[in-house]
């Protein structure tokens, strides 16, 4: 049989930096992080030495300030790094997208004084972070979160559960939504909390179809007190700090659904290249060629759609809708061309022997995290038609 290696992404980059690094990611990927994927997935180990280099090689914090230990990467740049860990491996590249999102109230609304006592263990002094907004009772209606926090002196305590934290358990440091005033929106406010704080625990992580590897996690706050000097931004600014962070963690989100995506072609080609069936390759039937080509061109489309609601991020221009729009297709993409991967693998694609069946049980949940879908399209319809009349 021919043996057909995967081709990289030929990537339109802004500068010799940025090829450079697209470069150590790709070695990274291919020496740590793919040949360990399947094992470990089907095991359900979280690899924590692998975020651990990641951050030692400068990755944990590209699109933050050089100043606290940052990349100084335009998002552009930042996306694409996504992709190729994802390629490699979901609970990679989405581990980095949520610990990017986890960075970001900090780095965007946190004081000078802040900034310089925690930003550089976060982007590059090995913590992981975990983003705590959802609750059992509040997923899509964030605005209704019922974790409170109370004043007491200087201090605050933090009670209540927040439910579906990627890292739950594991992390090193929590980006907090807790209720410090009115019902709604407006009486949210943010908090960091350290990852062992007394009052802090985790629940058993979730049991799930796909990212195995990712602990997802409920976090239970019993009267976790935090100094006040750990609240992020103002008081009841909270909910618009979270909006903020998941306008970008939905890029991260979409960039992660491509690279999925890629390694699920890249897993199709290889097996149609292949596989003889009627005396030839099954590469060479129209049928199949079809679904490759309508494959190729989704994931193109939902790069290039990602990268264009990058570009407007990294030159200060509103960018909330295209996010909503590269979150929706991307990930609806990623669940389209994985399991036609299973379908042009046939049977075997259907066997924990091939990893085709894997990536299309970790796409399913990239149309559910950080906003569903059909909360993506409430958003779009509402920056086109404006908001539902009541």
């Amino acid at each position: 049989m021919p043996d057909r290696a995967p081709q990289p992404v030929d990537r339109q980059l802004p500068t010799d930096e940025a090829r450079d690094l697209i470069s150590l990611v790709r070695d990274i990927a291919q020496r740590e992080i793919a040949p360990r994927a399947a094992e470990e997935e089907d095991a359900g180990r979280f690899p924590r030495e692998l975020f651990t280099l990641l951050s030692e090689s400068g990755l944990l914090g590209l699109p933050y300030d050089s100043e606290y230990g940052g990349g100084e990467q335009p998002y552009e740049v930042y996306l694409q790094v996504l992709e190729e860990l994802a390629t490699a491996r979901l609970t990679v590249g989405l581990g980095v997208s949520v610990h990017t999102l986890a960075s970001y109230a900090l780095a965007a609304y946190g004081t000078k004084e802040q900034q310089a006592e925690h930003l550089p263990a976060m982007l590059g002094g090995g913590l992981l972070g975990a983003y705590c907004l959802s609750e059992p009772a509040s997923g899509s209606d964030a605005a209704s979160l019922r974790t409170r926090a109370v004043r007491d002196g200087d201090d605050w305590v933090i009670t209540g559960t927040k439910a579906w934290i990627t890292h739950g358990g594991v992390a090193d440091f929590c980006t907090v939504m807790a209720r410090t005033g009115e019902e709604g929106p407006r009486g949210i406010t943010a908090f960091l909390v350290p990852g062992d704080a007394e009052g802090l625990s985790a629940a058993l992580p979730e049991k799930k179809m796909g990212m195995k590897g990712s602990p997802t996690a409920q976090l239970h706050f019993d009267g976790v007190r935090v100094p006040d000097a750990r609240r992020v931004g103002e008081e009841g600014q909270g909910f618009a700090i979270a909006l903020a962070a998941l306008d970008g963690g939905r890029l991260g989100i979409a960039a992660c659904a491509i690279g999925l995506a890629q390694a699920a072609l890249d897993e199709a080609l290889g097996y149609a290249a292949e596989r003889r069936q009627f005396g030839k390759p099954i590469a060479d039937f129209q049928g199949l060629r079809f679904m490759i080509a309508d494959m190729a061109t989704q994931i193109e489309a939902g790069r290039a759609l990602y990268l264009a609601a990058a570009r407007l991020r990294d030159v200060g221009r509103p960018y909330a809708k295209q996010a909503a729009m590269a979150k929706l297709h991307c990930t609806d993409t990623a669940m389209r061309v994985t399991t036609d991967a299973v379908q042009i693998l046939g049977g075997y694609g259907y066997t924990a022997d091939f990893p085709a069946e894997r990536y299309m049980r970790e796409a399913k949940v990239l149309q559910i995290v950080e906003g569903t879908n059909q909360i993506q399209r409430m958003v779009i319809a509402r920056h086109l038609a404006g908001p539902e009349t009541r």
